[in-house]
């Protein structure tokens, strides 16, 4: 009978740390060649191409009939967490305010009155938080796709909508089938009151079927494009489309 020969301990172990050592050395190669590439919109170009790969496989999927789940109004979060104050100035003044809108013909402006004699939409859905953390919310005001048919109607061929605060420090971009999508609102009311200037007041974007940096708050420009619009935290290096 052959007696199997006898391992060697540290043969094993200086086996497993070159092993190692080789695998840390390739990954940190790989890693100095990822941070060496060319940046596009905030991020190297590898990464940005994952983006947008994701991207494509989110719009193939979006649809109208694509709804966010909704909620009891009793199940509606009383205390919202503010997150955020990028375009919320302490010099604005509410009286002052009225909604800028380009890409339709001539620029021209919509009230606050205007937008609250549209049908008046109530939804309880989630503020889901690229951060991780998830909020639900009694949000009342137009569907946006209402707002364009009445005051926008030629400019429903545009492939996006783009969005910015009153002092232009805050902005999105939107596909224009999820800005027209059924829950997505222009918002002016929050858990049964009128929105506070915390959260965006007076006017602010509710998109459920978007991450929360796409609800931009306190609108102040909307403008229909068929260039894709600039869009805060994509030039960032975050992903534009954000969809869930």
């Amino acid at each position: 009978m052959t007696t199997p020969p006898i391992q060697n301990p540290g043969a094993r172990t200086r086996r497993a740390f070159l092993t190692m050592g080789v695998s840390a050395a390739a990954a940190y190669g790989g890693w100095s060649w990822l941070r060496s590439r060319t940046p596009e919109g905030g991020v190297e170009w590898p990464l940005r191409g994952v983006l947008r790969g994701n991207e494509k496989v989110a719009e193939a999927y979006f649809s109208d009939g694509h709804l966010a789940p909704t909620f009891a109004i009793s199940q509606a979060d009383a205390s919202v967490r503010k997150n955020g104050d990028v375009g919320l100035g302490d010099d604005f003044d509410a009286q002052q305010w009225v909604l800028n809108v380009q890409g339709a013909g001539e620029p021209f402006q919509v009230t606050m009155a205007q937008i609250r004699a549209l049908p008046k939409v109530e939804q309880v859905t989630q503020l889901n938080c690229i951060e991780g953390w998830t909020v639900v919310v009694h949000w009342a005001g137009a569907r946006l796709a209402d707002f364009t048919a009445k005051y926008a109607p030629q400019s429903r061929g545009a492939r996006f909508v783009g969005m910015q605060t009153p002092d232009q420090q805050y902005f999105v971009g939107l596909d224009m089938a999820s800005a027209l999508h059924p829950q997505t609102l222009l918002c002016y009311e929050m858990n049964g009151a009128d929105l506070t200037s915390d959260h965006g007041a007076p006017l602010r974007l509710v998109i459920p079927v978007k991450y929360g940096v796409k609800n931009i708050k306190r609108i102040g420009t909307i403008a229909y494009t068929n260039d894709r619009p600039e869009d805060y935290w994509a030039n960032e290096g975050y992903d534009w489309y954000a969809g869930l």
